[in-house]
């Protein structure tokens, strides 16, 4: 359990987590290797240095421990160290980590994603969301021979050039532009507009639809806070880039096999062209995907002749963490559980923010609670939030061994090893913070 009256480390009381955090700063810009980790946005000039994980809670390196929230960002669905996928990464590390060749680990991942999401026809494995996105767009430019797309405020696909227009999570964390070391060419082809505005995605189209080669977005916005897309918006979407001749475009790095098996578009009935894939499908590891239909997936080479490469690609350990998590995910019950606990965990914090506001999305296994009287439908909306009550929030929770995400801007990840009482404990510390 975190220590009560302040949090070791912190300027002023030394120990040595602060030791570290000069060693970090030394060493690695800002001190982190992923922006948000710093949780400078939630009033904190040090960060959590984890040792271990386990279930629900993560431990860290000077011994606290907290009920955990974030798990990864959203990849750990089973929780921390989960028995089974510790189990087939010893046993496939035992047997080599990489070879650069192809295995029968990446075939079966590969017909796991086939079967599971509706979209995908054929698929191909990388390492991280970036790298998928960036690849997908690739495709769908070489495949239409156009080079426009459109993408929307706050949904946040990686950080490569063309996409990093615009986006939401560390940059809406950070308030820094998007366009610093990003050349001008990059994004000049980048059209943004407004989530859930489909009268602006129409317009878009009306206007550049003959070069358009996709509609990009995330269908549950998630990197802006949870952002559910407003009734018909979806479709809208479909209807409009089928018509123009574009690639519709899903990003469910955040809810592929979270909101379903099938993901966000299983969810909504909505089938796009091609789908990026990330997070849970590493099992933990490393490991993202970009697939869809098969006669636009055999454009890559060496079927066709737009090319992407990646040497650790569908590597056997996080193929096979991978495949460990996805074939569970086949039993519908691990779902029902998931939307049970997340139905709990929103009625009691409506219950405890009754009043206040405040603002609470969620989305299955997926929840923000903004402090915005709301509605919250788009960036513009979610960007008046007060972000010093969400850090003054984050600081009472994590007094109290609770680490929910560092920034308002996040999503909460629940897992299959949060429990009940995890979830009343949350609750009643939030509702101690909205009393106070």
């Amino acid at each position: 359990m975190a220590v009560a009256g302040g949090r070791p480390g912190s300027p002023g009381l030394g120990g040595p987590r602060s030791e570290r955090w000069k060693r970090a700063l030394a060493v690695i810009p800002g001190g982190v290797n992923s922006p948000v980790r710093a949780m400078r946005a939630v009033g904190l000039d040090e960060p959590l240095f984890i040792e271990r994980g386990e279930g629900a809670t993560i431990t860290t390196a000077d011994g606290e421990r907290y009920l955990d929230w974030v798990q990864s960002w959203g990849p750990l669905i089973f929780g921390h160290a989960d028995p089974e996928v510790v189990r087939v990464i010893q046993a496939t590390a035992a047997k080599g980590t990489t070879f650069g060749a192809a295995t029968e680990l990446e075939v079966d991942l590969a017909a796991e994603l086939v079967d599971a999401v509706p979209s995908i026809e054929k698929v191909r494995l990388v390492s991280s969301g970036t790298e998928a996105a960036m690849s997908a767009i690739r495709l769908a430019r070489g495949f239409t021979r156009r080079d426009r797309i459109i993408k929307f405020v706050g949904n946040y696909h990686g950080h490569a050039d063309a996409l990093l227009v615009s986006a939401g999570s560390g940059l809406a964390t950070l308030g820094i532009p998007s366009g610093p070391g990003v050349p001008s060419g990059a994004v000049v082809d980048t059209i943004v507009v407004p989530y859930n505005d489909i009268v602006a995605v129409a317009d878009a189209v009306a206007r550049y639809g003959e070069g358009l080669a996709a509609i990009l977005c995330e269908p549950v916005a998630g990197n802006m806070g949870v952002v559910p897309p407003e009734p018909g918006f979806l479709e809208a979407l479909r209807q409009l880039a089928s018509a123009c001749g574009a690639l519709l475009v899903f990003d469910e790095v955040i809810t592929g096999f979270r909101l379903g098996r099938g993901g966000a578009q299983e969810r909504y009935g909505v089938i796009p062209d091609l789908t990026i894939l990330g997070k849970i499908v590493g099992g933990g590891l490393p490991l993202a995907a970009f697939g869809g239909r098969a006669d636009v997936m055999d454009s890559l080479v060496p079927a066709g002749d737009i090319y992407q490469a990646g040497t650790l690609s569908g590597n056997p350990l996080a193929t096979a963490a991978g495949l460990s998590v996805v074939r569970r995910l086949r039993d519908p019950r691990i779902y029902e559980e998931l939307e049970r606990k997340g139905a709990r965990l929103e009625a009691g914090l409506r219950e405890a923010t009754a009043g206040h506001p405040v603002t609470l999305a969620r989305v299955g296994a997926l929840s923000t609670l903004f402090f915005n009287a709301g509605p919250c439908r788009s960036w513009d909306e979610v960007a008046t939030s007060d972000t010093a009550r969400y850090g003054a929030l984050f600081r009472h929770l994590l007094a109290r061994g609770i680490y929910v995400a560092p920034s308002q801007f996040e999503a909460t990840m629940l897992s299959t090893a949060h429990s009940d009482a995890d979830i009343d404990r949350t609750v009643e510390a939030v509702a101690e913070f909205m009393r106070a």
